[in-house]
C-alpha cells in the first residue's frame, strides 16, 4: 500500500471526468441562454404579429379553398365578419372560467348562405343560464352579422379533462368533436370568438377573449448565463491553483542545516514551494 503523501499540486488537481462534466455543463447552460434569448425574440414578434391582427378593421372569413391551410400561425387572432343565421336549437356549452367567474361558453352554429356553417362562441353564461330558455330574448333570429377573433380548434379536451360528447360534457371548443355531435355538415375548421359588439340584452356576454402571452425569457436567460458564468469562475480558480501553477523545486544537501526542519519523509531534501 502506498502511504506517501500526495504533493499539493497533485491534491489540488482536479480529477479530469470532473472537468469534463464542468465544461459540459458549461456549454449546455450557454446554449440554454442562447436558446431563451431566441425565444424572446420569437415572442416580441407574436406579440407584436397578434396586436396588429386584433386592432385590424374586421375583414370577411378565409374562403373555403383556404380552410385546410389555416393555421395558428397564420390566421389565429385575425379580426373578422360573418353573415348567417344562428341555429340556437343546436348550440353547445364548454365549461369556461373568466373574469366573470366560472360558467360556459356558448357555441352556437351559424348557417351561411353559401351552405357552409361556423361556430360562433357568442360568450359566456354563468352556470344559473346555462339552460337555454333562460336567455331566449337574447337568441336573434333571422340574418345576423357577427365579428370577432378567428380562433383554432381545440382538440383533445381541456386541461387533465376530455370532453365527452356522449354525455354532453365540454371543456374545449373542439370544432370537429362539436360538428359531430351535433350533425354539422360544411363546418369551418375554426370557430370565432364573438366580440363585445355582437352581443344584445339578455344574449351572452361576449369580447372575453384573454391574449396573453407570458414573456419571462429575459429573466430566464439571464439565469442561464449567471451559472454559466459562476461555474466558469470556478474552474478558472480551480485550474489556475492546481493545474496550471507553477512549481519551484528546491534542492537542499540531506545535511544542510535546515534538513531536520524541513525533512517531510523519504525524499527529505527536495520541496515544493508554489510560486
Amino acid at each position: 500500500m502506498d502511504n506517501e503523501p500526495r504533493s499539493p499540486a497533485r491534491a489540488a488537481r482536479p480529477r479530469l471526468w470532473l472537468t469534463v462534466v464542468s465544461l459540459v455543463a458549461f456549454v449546455a447552460l450557454m446554449a440554454l441562454g442562447v436558446w431563451q434569448v431566441e425565444r424572446r425574440t420569437w415572442k416580441l414578434a407574436l406579440i407584436d404579429r397578434v396586436e396588429r391582427r386584433v386592432h385590424a378593421p374586421a375583414q370577411p372569413i378565409p374562403s373555403r379553398a383556404s380552410w385546410p391551410a389555416i393555421t395558428a400561425a397564420s390566421d389565429e387572432y385575425r379580426h373578422v365578419s360573418v353573415h348567417g343565421r344562428f341555429l340556437h336549437d343546436r348550440e353547445t356549452l364548454v365549461q369556461a372560467v373568466t373574469e366573470e367567474g366560472p360558467g360556459y361558453w356558448v357555441l352556437t352554429p351559424l348557417e351561411r348562405g353559401d351552405g357552409t356553417t361556423v361556430l360562433i362562441n357568442r360568450g359566456f353564461v354563468p352556470s344559473e343560464r346555462r339552460d337555454p330558455s333562460t336567455r331566449r330574448d337574447g337568441n336573434p333570429t333571422g340574418e345576423v352579422a357577427v365579428s370577432g377573433l378567428l380562433r383554432v380548434t381545440e382538440p383533445k379536451g381541456g386541461f387533465l379533462r376530455d370532453n365527452l360528447p356522449q354525455h354532453n360534457r365540454w371543456y374545449s371548443r373542439d370544432v370537429a368533436a362539436i360538428a359531430a355531435a351535433r350533425d354539422l355538415r360544411n363546418v369551418a375548421p375554426f370557430f370565432i370568438d364573438a366580440d363585445a359588439g355582437s352581443r344584445s340584452a339578455g344574449a351572452p356576454i361576449g369580447g372575453l377573449t384573454v391574449i396573453r402571452f407570458p414573456n419571462n425569457h429575459l429573466i430566464y436567460a439571464l439565469t442561464w448565463f449567471a451559472l454559466a458564468f459562476m461555474l466558469a469562475g470556478r474552474l478558472f480558480v480551480t485550474f489556475r491553483g492546481g493545474l496550471f501553477r507553477r512549481q519551484r523545486f528546491v534542492h537542499e544537501p540531506a545535511g544542510g542545516p535546515d534538513a531536520s526542519a524541513r525533512r517531510t519523509g523519504s525524499d527529505a531534501g527536495t520541496i515544493v514551494e508554489p510560486t
